[in-house]
């Protein structure tokens, strides 16, 4: 079944389309968005043996003029110099303003090519085409764009939204289980931040050990159900100003998980599952967040096969990852909290002590020993 969103926002809206078979329509749908001329179509080298030929020659046949480039596979591919590669290659193809870019590929590919895109003579038109179930029901809505430094991820970027986003569910039956997975945390946070049934209908697939995305009907639904809920919270605040924080539930600890330990370590979604565990023992703390619901969300996630704790990174390399993120104000990190499944609270500040106690909490014997 075909599934349509709409992200309203005025003169920069746009549809994200969801349904098996979309590939084959690449062409036709961005025609349709009244894209014209030279494309760069840019993704990586695990998506391009299954899906660059079919969206290329698709492209080809509505009358554009698309080029190809095949980026390593992972996060460290986020970077500065894949940054100014894409530079080159739009020089090269001659991409001029009222060309496009295309993002083929999961999230990486994604803020990546959307930053190239932003920046490239100060801002030409692109195209997400997701093909993860992390950047189908997050990162491919929304127009945040950007890439990662040294210091942390996603320091340096831009909001630059697409003109659509084509979602084609077959490709979530190549991805490995990790990636799955890693996508499901996401889904998950939905259910936290503002859909407490969603929540509950993910508890009682776990419980039934009914696989959650058993029909692409299901899948469907899942996926337009997360961008529906991210839709309507990037219309009401589209550059992150409030409303929007809640979106980064758990991605607080995450980034900082994800900068400490390296680089693709952790998958995004992996680590996001165990910030949203330790958030959720914040919100615990400061928030009253009921206890018994703390470990129906550390449940479900571990019901899903993610993490919900980070051995062996100490408490004092998190603490410094953490104070170089986009979230901290003033030098004070903020963060997301619930008060229950369906609700929480953005711009949330917590005692410096209780940082590192509830850390310390969620691994007693790693933790003490890293100390």
């Amino acid at each position: 079944m075909r599934h349509e969103v709409n992200v309203d926002l005025g003169d920069r809206s746009y549809r994200i389309h969801i349904d098996s078979g979309n590939l084959d329509l690449t062409g036709e749908l961005c025609k349709s968005a009244g894209l014209k001329g030279n494309c760069l179509v840019v993704t990586d080298e695990n998506v391009a043996p299954l899906y660059a030929e079919c969206v290329f020659q698709s492209l080809e046949k509505a009358g554009f003029k698309p080029a190809l480039e095949v980026l390593p596979a992972g996060e460290p591919a986020k970077c500065q110099a894949q940054l100014m590669n894409l530079y080159s290659k739009a020089a090269a193809h001659g991409l001029d303003r009222r060309c496009f870019m295309v993002a083929l590929g999961g999230g990486v590919i994604g803020d990546l090519t959307g930053f190239a895109a932003a920046s490239w003579l100060r801002g030409i038109r692109f195209v997400q085409v997701p093909t993860t179930l992390l950047a189908m029901v997050d990162s491919s809505v929304g127009g945040k764009t950007g890439i990662n430094i040294s210091e942390g991820k996603n320091l340096v970027g831009a909001f630059h939204q697409p003109e659509l986003v084509l979602m084609e569910l077959d490709t979530l039956k190549t991805l490995p289980p990790r990636e799955l997975a890693a996508g499901m945390a996401e889904v998950v946070k939905y259910g936290i931040i503002r859909d407490a049934e969603l929540f509950q209908s993910l508890e009682n697939s776990v419980a039934s050990s009914s696989p959650r995305l058993q029909t692409s009907e299901e899948t469907g639904r899942i996926i337009a159900r997360c961008c529906e809920i991210k839709a309507e919270v990037v219309r009401q605040d589209e550059r992150e100003g409030g409303l929007r924080g809640i979106l980064n539930f758990g991605h607080t600890l995450a980034h900082a998980i994800e900068n400490a330990a390296g680089y693709g370590q952790y998958l995004h979604g992996e680590a996001v599952s165990i910030g949203m565990v330790y958030a959720a023992r914040l919100s615990v703390a400061l928030k009253g967040l009921s206890v018994h619901e703390s470990i129906r969300i550390e449940k479900l996630l571990a019901g899903l096969l993610l993490p919900v704790g980070a051995p062996n990174l100490a408490w004092r390399e998190i603490r410094t990852a953490m104070a170089v993120d986009k979230k901290t104000v003033g030098g004070l990190t903020k963060f997301v909290l619930a008060d229950r499944i369906g609700h929480v609270d953005f711009g949330c500040e917590v005692p410096e002590k209780l940082l590192e106690e509830v850390w310390v909490g969620m691994a007693p014997e790693r933790n003490q020993q890293n100390h």
